[in-house]
């Protein structure tokens, strides 16, 4: 028998504080970003160079993943999403909050765990209809992970928006977890990702599926979540933020695995140590 590791504890690793250095070079990097959008020589330059390096990093988490879906294991995860699903951003593909939840998941469980990441790169509600629903048919997985929509915001088209959403969320099975759309921190895009929220949770309220509350995870982290939570794009997450993409999810998924566990027998309850699955 082995002794698993608590679900809070394994979905909500503790976080340290960011370091004095981290809140000076976040600085420097958010100056800088800011500096170079706006045209500012040479930190365009500088913002050109660090996108077009991190863009270099799309073709190598995709097969990452890819590899990882062919690979077998007890428990399914599908993942429906963008770039933050494969990862873009964090230090290695598993840091993104798939590769964190898929590693909670196996910890809490005792079960090895199947990632199917349909997730693509730039994906927007339309381009997933698209794309990934068709590879979802078929697939009967255990646990769904939707974080979708942060690309429609650029040209948001609400009425376009809330049919694409309803379309996934119709195809998804009533455990799916869906995630609102992160804090995007400016005013002007805040205002569509409040309206983007509300749709959503009007969909996935009527459908009867829960929501991760990731607006609010990621919009209290403030200054200091700006300053040290974000890739060199200044946009993905880095490994710290996608921790906080994770730990928005956690109480959900780990309900999800706790109920998975019980159909089998062995009856965890959140917070506490399951005994029983093999490691």
């Amino acid at each position: 028998m082995t002794t698993l590791e608590p679900l809070d504890t394994a979905f909500a690793p503790p976080r340290p504080r960011p370091s004095m250095r981290a809140l000076a070079a976040g600085s420097g990097l958010a100056a800088s970003t800011v500096l170079g959008t706006a045209g500012v020589r040479p930190y365009d330059a500088r913002v050109a160079l660090r996108r077009s390096t991190l863009n270099d990093t799309l073709p190598v988490h995709s097969k990452w993943w890819r590899e990882r879906g062919a690979e077998p294991g007890e428990l399914l995860y599908v993942a429906i999403g963008d770039s933050a699903a494969q990862g873009i951003g964090a230090s290695r593909p598993d840091r993104g909050y798939v590769g964190v939840l898929a590693e909670a998941m196996r910890a809490a469980s005792g079960r090895s765990i199947r990632t199917a990441n349909l997730s693509v790169s730039g994906a927007t509600t339309a381009l997933a209809v698209r794309d990934q629903l068709p590879r979802f048919r078929g697939l009967e997985p255990d646990v769904v992970t939707v974080a979708i929509g942060a690309n429609d915001i650029a040209e948001w088209a609400p009425r376009e928006f809330d049919r694409n959403l309803r379309a996934i969320l119709d195809v998804v099975p009533s455990h799916a977890i869906v995630a609102e759309l992160p804090c995007f921190h400016f005013r002007s895009n805040e205002r569509k990702v409040a309206e983007a929220n509300r749709l959503l949770h009007d969909a996935a309220g009527e459908r009867g599926l829960a929501v991760a509350p990731l607006h609010a995870a990621t919009r209290r982290q403030g200054l200091r979540g700006i300053l040290t939570q974000f890739a060199r794009d200044m946009f993905h997450p880095n490994d710290e933020g996608y921790a906080v993409w994770a730990e928005a999810f956690r109480p959900l998924v780990g309900a999800r695995v706790a109920e998975l566990t019980e159909l089998v027998g062995t009856a965890p309850s959140v917070g506490t140590a399951v005994v029983g699955g093999r490691g």
